[in-house]
């Protein structure tokens, strides 16, 4: 596996059945979970497990996995990742979309060219954020194009114009 990437992770059980409810992180969970489908996990060992089935239920995936069939069985995956390879991911065909393992690694550059760091992490809370480590320490930066004007995945970087205040230490 190249770079496994989260797709999703179990939560609680759902009913005595073996039905768990699902924290979806891709965005397209009916092909990614359609029945039949075997995903890998993270820890390697509570898998691969095959999707039997899934639904929606008030607004949240409801998974049942092949082999998992009662409340006690579902409760042992709680927090288990499923995980696809980053190979298996097709790009975006929108120039100005990106996947999270696409940035992940890139260099950070103001549009004056001072180096800031590198891209870690992106986190998803209600907007985008990437993470951004460098000399400087940690920093957040907020992924809409105002701030990041450039994206140049092939060439390794992604240009950021930070407005007053964004870039100060405190």
């Amino acid at each position: 596996m190249s770079e496994p990437i989260a797709v999703g992770r179990v939560g609680r059980p759902h009913g005595i059945r073996g039905e768990v409810t699902l924290d979806v992180r891709t965005d397209d969970p009916e092909a990614r979970f359609a029945a039949g489908t075997e995903i890998a996990t993270d820890p390697a060992s509570a898998g691969p497990l095959t999707v039997e089935r899934t639904r929606w239920h008030s607004g949240r995936l409801l998974m049942r996995f092949a082999g998992v069939s009662d409340r006690d069985a579902a409760e042992e995956l709680r927090g288990v990742w499923l995980v696809v390879d980053s190979a298996d991911i097709p790009p975006s065909a929108d120039p100005d979309e990106f996947h999270d393992h696409e940035l992940i690694g890139l260099a950070v550059v103001t549009t004056d060219g001072a180096d800031i760091g590198r891209v870690t992490d992106v986190l998803h809370h209600g907007q985008d954020l990437l993470v951004v480590r460098g000399p400087g320490g940690e920093r957040l930066v907020p992924f809409v194009a105002a701030l990041v004007p450039e994206v140049d995945v092939p060439g390794g970087r992604l240009v950021i114009d930070p407005p007053p205040g964004l870039l100060d230490e405190s």
